[in-house]
């Protein structure tokens, strides 16, 4: 009768949940300030050469999209978290629409880390994994890259270990 409570328990205890880095959110926000300045820059030179000055101040949308994009991108990057438990890795995100997905160690085929130029230049990388069912492929992105390496090979020998006893 115990085992049974033991379980309960077990099963009933949330998951110890790990944010993303603040780096990640500063490059999104570099990213959005330098592509919206720059829009911004150049629909104003090109509204004031052809349309006159009282038409560049249109030209100013862009920088209040820059700052609602700002305050999205802060609560997005809230959002992001994950869970390594002891048969699955849970991955929970959005703000409007919230997405749990929960990827058992079992199914995974493929984890890999990935870093384009700017996630370098900003010393971040991303975790993929990859499954039987492409609608489980999940990735967590912005990670430090030693902890992405960390949580690539963790994943890859419990996914190891746990499709070996399939």
């Amino acid at each position: 009768m115990e085992t049974g409570t033991a379980a309960r328990d077990g099963a009933a205890s949330e998951p110890v949940w790990t944010g993303l880095p603040p780096g990640l959110l500063k490059m999104r926000r570099l990213l959005l300030v330098v592509w919206l300045g720059l829009l911004t820059a150049v629909l104003g030179t090109l509204l004031n050469l052809f349309a006159g000055p009282a038409w560049a101040a249109f030209a100013l949308l862009p920088l209040g999209v820059m700052v609602w994009g700002w305050v999205v991108l802060g609560r997005n990057w809230r959002s992001w978290r994950y869970a390594e438990r002891a048969d699955d890795l849970l991955i929970s995100k959005g703000v409007l629409w919230h997405h749990e997905t929960i990827v058992p160690y079992g199914r995974m085929q493929l984890v890999e880390v990935t870093s384009g130029p700017v996630e370098r230049h900003f010393g971040l990388a991303s975790v993929q994994l990859h499954t039987a069912a492409a609608a489980t492929d999940a990735t967590i992105p912005g990670l430090d890259p030693a902890e992405a390496e960390r949580l690539r090979d963790r994943l890859t020998e419990l996914g190891e270990a746990r499709s070996a006893g399939l």
